[in-house]
């Protein structure tokens, strides 16, 4: 089976290593405590601390799960071969909207990074992929939800 791999720049998979190293010394060890003290409170089957901090358990583990796996496969990007004025994963790109003239910036980063409201978008997202290899001056038309959006590339640095 070929396992996916996750795109991401080099300081994306170091975001991820000291996530993951929180979640494993810092954060199970106040879990384990929550179910601890929840256990001496009684009845498991009625107690909403103790289920809570199951729960809560369930979720961090099956994050560091997560982090493991992107981790492992994770595939840094290297633009060294792309052009200087190319869009490309690890790349800002800034755009304005035509006709209009609103002015928009992303920086386009693997799935596993993405953070939309910091204007780091992912590589599979319908922006990105219609920016993906077009150049500073390009025109391009998106495919939103909302309805086709037509953009001019004005800048693209590295991040």
């Amino acid at each position: 089976m070929v396992e996916k791999v996750y795109p991401m720049t080099a300081e994306g998979k170091v975001k991820l290593e000291q996530e993951l190293e929180e979640l494993k010394t810092v954060k199970r060890g106040e879990i384990i405590e929550r179910i601890k003290i929840a256990r001496g409170f009684g009845d498991l089957s009625e107690n909403s601390e103790y289920e809570s901090a199951k729960d809560e358990q369930a979720f961090v583990e099956g994050r560091i799960t997560t982090l493991e796996t992107m981790i492992r496969f994770a595939q840094i990007i290297d633009n060294n071969g792309v052009d200087k004025d190319e869009v490309s994963i690890g790349k800002t790109v800034t755009f304005i909207e035509l006709p209009d003239g609103e002015e928009e910036e992303y920086t386009i980063v693997g799935s596993a990074e993405s953070d939309p409201f910091s204007g780091k978008i992912s590589n599979d997202s319908p922006i990105a992929q219609a920016l993906l290899g077009k150049r500073v001056d390009d025109e391009v038309i998106i495919a939103t939800p909302g309805g086709d959006m037509n953009v001019k590339i004005t800048k693209v640095s590295p991040n």
